[in-house]
C-alpha cells in the first residue's frame, strides 16, 4: 500500500535571538560562532506560548490548509522531549485547542499519544502510523504528526548557542501528494546512553557535548547499515561495482542539532561508505594525508575521544575531505538546501529533521530542480540514544504543495529580543500575559493554574 507525507506546515515563533550579538556578549567571535556552527537567528517562544500552542498552530495550519474537517483526522500524535506533564499528553492539550475551532468534542474520535525518544521521536510517530494505515486501520482517514519542541540550554553553556523552537506537522495518509515512503527498508540503532538527558524536575538538560555527537554519527551508520541490507535485500536498490547506497539518494534530510552537523554527519558517512571504493584512492592523493586511524579502533567511544592525537588529526582529514571537489558536490546537492532553514531558526529538536526536509523542498524548487521521484533519505537521531534511518520518493503531485512554501513570509514580521529581553524569558521572570508581541489567529498560552486542587492546568485561546 502507498503510504507517505501528504503535506506538511511549519509554526515558528517570531521572536528570534541575533547569533552575533549573541556570540559578542558571551565573549565569542562571531565570525568563528557562524563559521562552526551554522547560526545566524535563533527562534524564541514568548511569554504566551509553548510546546503545545505551537503544535496546535502547525496542526490548524495543515487542516486549514488541505481543506480538512476532523472527521478526515483518524490519529493525532505529538512528538516532543519539551513534555508539560508527567502524565497529561501533549496531543490532548492540541485537541482541546483545535475543538475550540472545530467544535467541542469533534475530535473525540481521534486516537494518538504523546512520544518521547528525544529528537528521533518524530520519526517513530511517523513509522507507527504509516503501519497503522498499511495495516488497514485507518478506515481511510489521514493521521496528523506533529514535532514540537522547544531548545533550551543553561545560561552560559556550551548549548546556549544551539537554541531554538517551532513545530513541524505533517499529514499522513494512503494517497500523498509529497512523498510516498519506501516499505520494509526502515532500519534502527538503539541504545542506553547518557549523551544527553534532562532529569524529572529540570528545565534544561545535561549534555556531554563531543560524546553525543559521536556517538549520534556512530548510531546513524549502523541504521544506515542496516537500510543499505534491506534496500538490497527488497531490491529497491541495486548496486553496481564501485558503487554506494548514497549515490541512489538524491537529497538527504539529517538531524540538525544546529546546521553544521549535517555537514559533519555527511562527511562521517561519505567516508565510511567510500573508504572501501576505486574512488578513495583519489580524494586521498588530493587530501595528501592517510585517514587517521584510532589507537584501539575497536575501543570505547570514550577511548577515541580520549585519543588527543587520533582526535586533531581526524578533525585536519575531514577539514581536508571536506574541500575537495567530490564532498562538495554531494554536500550541494543532496544536503546544502536542507540547512537553510535551521541557519535561520535555531535547534527545534524533535522537528530539526522534518524542518530540514522542508527546507529542502522549498529551496530546491525555487532553484527549478525538477523533484519528482527523486528519492529522500532521513537520518534521524534521538539522545538516548537510537537512530532511524528510512526514505521515500517525491511524488509527482508535489508542485501543489511545495509551491506555495515560503520560509519568511509563513514565519511572519519577525522581532529581535535584546539580550535582557531574552534572558528574561529564558529565566521565567514574565508571565503568560506579559508577553511581547501581539498574537493574531493563533492559539496562546493564557494561564498556568497554580491553586493546590487544580495546579498545573494551563489555558489556551485563539485570538481574533
Amino acid at each position: 500500500m502507498t503510504v507517505g507525507i501528504d503535506d506538511i506546515s511549519i509554526y515558528i515563533p517570531r521572536l528570534f535571538v541575533d547569533a552575533r550579538d549573541f556570540a559578542v556578549a558571551r565573549g565569542m567571535d562571531p565570525d568563528k560562532l557562524q563559521r562552526g556552527l551554522g547560526i545566524s537567528k535563533m527562534a524564541m517562544v514568548d511569554t504566551n506560548q509553548d510546546p503545545a500552542c505551537m503544535a496546535a498552530n502547525a496542526c490548524l495550519r495543515i487542516m486549514q490548509k488541505s481543506h480538512l474537517s476532523p472527521k478526515d483526522i483518524g490519529r493525532l500524535y505529538v512528538a516532543t522531549e519539551s513534555s508539560l506533564d508527567e502524565s497529561k499528553a501533549m496531543n490532548s492539550y492540541v485537541i482541546g485547542m483545535l475543538e475550540q475551532i472545530y467544535g467541542d468534542d469533534s475530535f473525540e474520535h481521534c486516537g494518538g499519544i504523546e512520544c518521547k525518544f528525544a529528537c528521533v521521536s518524530g520519526s517513530y510517530a511517523l513509522y507507527d502510523n504509516s503501519n497503522w494505515i498499511r495495516a488497514g486501520e485507518s478506515g481511510g482517514k489521514s493521521a496528523i504528526v506533529v514535532v514540537s519542541d522547544i531548545a533550551k540550554y543553561d545560561l552560559g553553556s556550551s548549548g546556549e548557542y544551539t537554541q531554538g523552537a517551532g513545530a513541524v506537522a505533517m499529514l499522513v495518509n494512503d494517497n500523498p501528494r509529497l512523498l510516498e515512503f519506501d516499505p520494509k527498508v526502515t532500519s534502527t540503532s538503539i541504545k542506553n546512553e547518557y549523551d544527553f538527558y534532562r532529569p524529572f524536575g529540570k528545565e534544561t538538560p545535561i549534555v556531554h557535548g563531543q560524546y553525543s555527537n559521536l556517538l549520534y554519527l556512530l548510531q546513524v551508520k549502523k541504521a544506515l547499515m542496516l537500510y543499505k541490507e534491506k534496500a538490497l535485500s527488497t531490491g529497491l536498490i541495486k548496486l553496481k561495482a564501485g558503487e554506494t547506497i548514497l549515490d541512489y539518494i538524491d537529497f538527504l534530510s539529517m538531524h540538525l542539532p544546529y546546521s553544521n552537523m549535517g555537514k559533519k554527519a555527511l562527511a562521517y558517512l561519505l567516508r565510511h561508505e567510500w573508504r572501501k571504493l576505486p574512488r578513495w584512492k583519489k580524494i586521498i592523493e588530493k587530501i595528501g594525508m592517510e585517514e587517521p586511524i584510532p589507537k584501539d579502533p575497536r575501543g570505547t567511544i570514550e577511548s577515541v575521544l580520549a585519543d588527543s592525537e587520533f582526535m586533531t588529526k581526524d578533525h585536519e582529514f575531514t577539514k581536508k575531505f571536506s574541500k575537495t571537489e567530490e564532498f562538495q558536490e554531494v554536500y550541494d546537492t543532496k544536503l546544502a538546501s536542507s540547512l537553510i532553514a535551521s541557519q535561520m531558526i535555531g535547534n527545534l529538536y524533535t522537528a530539526s529533521l522534518y524542518l530540514g526536509f522542508r527546507s529542502c523542498l522549498e529551496f530546491e524548487f525555487q532553484k527549478g530542480t525538477d523533484l519528482a521521484g527523486k528519492r529522500f533519505g532521513f537520518g534521524s537521531y534521538g539522545s538516548g540514544s537510537s537512530a532511524m534511518v528510512f526514505s521515500g520518493a517525491i511524488k509527482p503531485t508535489y508542485k501543489e504543495i511545495v509551491k506555495d512554501m515560503n520560509l519568511e513570509s509563513e514565519i511572519g514580521n519577525r522581532v529581535k529580543l535584546s539580550l535582557e529581553e531574552y534572558e528574561e524569558i529564558h529565566e521565567n521572570k514574565r508571565g503568560p500575559k506579559e508577553n511581547f508581541l501581539d498574537s493574531k489567529e493563533e492559539f496562546v498560552l493564557i494561564d498556568v493554574e497554580n491553586i493546590a486542587e487544580s495546579k498545573g492546568e494551563r489555558r489556551y485561546v485563539f485570538t481574533g
